[in-house]
């Protein structure tokens, strides 16, 4: 009887608040980006119009949340910041990539992508010796091998940030001008969401799938770097210097790498499916349920909708005030409605219609066409208002 009062008491005592559960990191980590908060008020509140505050308290709730619900965000953003800010003071005091070896081989701008690329190209190797190998050394010489990439960079893309203001303050502008710099956001983000999707479903083998078109990306952005050299900063035209950019590019492209997991994942879901109906295959012993694969599927196209209408609405408003109307079918409006209805149709038939499996494994691999020619193909091949993006 005693036993039984106890549990029914354990049972019916409340659960711990949510800041009770904080651990002294996630203290620092609140603490870190509220005096961070408080710094840049200082420094530039005065000048700051409605916006930039609706955007710091974005920026500051989204660390914030990000951080406590997966902790290697924490350590990562210190990895990122601290390097970018000793950048930008070597360049406040003088130094140059011409005099200083830290700034020109590994801080700059253009040294730290090139880092990235490196990186991620070794961990797309290491991920598909594990996936043919399964030897786990190997899957985490890959894991640590991305995290480097990604955090060299948004290091990369943090001090070209800086850089832009010191050709001609001018100039500056955040670094999501041109297909050079959103390439670099592209393979900088892409594997950044796949470890969250990594680690909280304990399913190194995705990275088989997802980086191996992330090394593709790395590949594009190295042809247009030595052959095209778009990694040259220039001044922003005029349709480009614009608030909402700050906004509407980086939300789009958190839409993109999203669809772009989902899409990979889709790959290693039929293969894996395939590998079943055989009863036999390499894929079978290394990789995650296929109820795993359909929820990361399911998860990665949610989230990534969520970001790329947040996006669209942003560049209708952006559009309002650069042409004078919020929509008027250019190609890329066009075909980024395209992929709003894609990814609708397949919420809806998840979420309404219940469908899983090979199916929706198929629509999410298919998907990626739409995806690549709205980010590329639009830019790259029709005319229109975005047409500055042409090669």
């Amino acid at each position: 009887m005693a036993n039984t009062r106890v549990e029914s008491w354990t049972e019916l005592s409340p659960e711990p608040s949510w800041w009770a559960q904080w651990k002294l990191r996630d203290w620092a980590w609140f603490a870190g980006l509220s005096v961070s908060a408080g710094i840049i008020l200082g420094l530039y509140g005065s000048s700051f119009g409605y916006w930039q505050f609706v955007v710091l308290a974005a920026w500051y709730s989204a660390l914030l949340v990000a951080g406590l619900a997966w902790r290697p965000v924490q350590l990562a953003s210190i990895g990122i910041v601290l390097p970018a800010l000793l950048a930008v003071w070597l360049y406040s005091i003088g130094q140059t990539t011409a005099n200083n070896m830290l700034l020109r081989d590994v801080l700059q701008g253009y040294a730290a992508v090139m880092w990235m690329s490196a990186l991620l190209l070794a961990a797309t190797a290491c991920y598909l010796f594990y996936l043919f190998s399964g030897r786990e050394r190997a899957g985490q010489w890959a894991t640590a091998l991305t995290w480097a990439g990604v955090i060299m960079g948004f290091i990369g893309l943090g001090v070209r940030w800086r850089e832009t203001y010191l050709g001609h303050p001018d100039w500056g502008h955040i670094p999501v001008s041109n297909l050079w710099e959103v390439l670099v956001l592209f393979c900088a983000s892409t594997p950044l969401f796949y470890l969250y999707y990594e680690k909280r479903n304990e399913a190194r083998a995705l990275g088989a799938f997802v980086m191996p078109l992330v090394a593709a990306g790395v590949g594009f952005l190295l042809w247009l770097t030595f052959a095209q050299h778009m990694d040259q900063i220039e001044p922003l035209i005029p349709a480009l210097q614009s608030f909402w950019m700050k906004l509407h590019v980086p939300m789009m492209f958190v839409g993109y790498a999203n669809f772009t997991i989902a899409s990979l994942i889709g790959v290693g879901y039929l293969l894996t499916e395939r590998s079943r109906r055989r009863g036999s295959g390499m894929l079978l012993r290394v990789m995650p349920s296929s109820e795993v694969m359909d929820d990361v599927m399911y998860k990665a196209i949610a989230l990534g909708f969520l970001f790329f209408t947040v996006a669209t609405i942003l560049g209708a408003v952006w559009a309002a005030k650069a042409w004078g109307g919020f929509w008027s079918w250019d190609p890329k409006e066009t075909w980024a409605l395209i992929v709003w209805l894609n990814y609708a149709g397949y919420l809806h038939a998840r979420v309404v219609k219940g469908w899983r499996g090979t199916a929706m494994a198929w629509w999410s691999f298919m998907s990626l066409w739409v995806v690549s020619f709205c980010f590329l193909g639009v830019n790259m091949f029709l005319s229109g208002l975005h047409s500055y993006g042409k090669l």
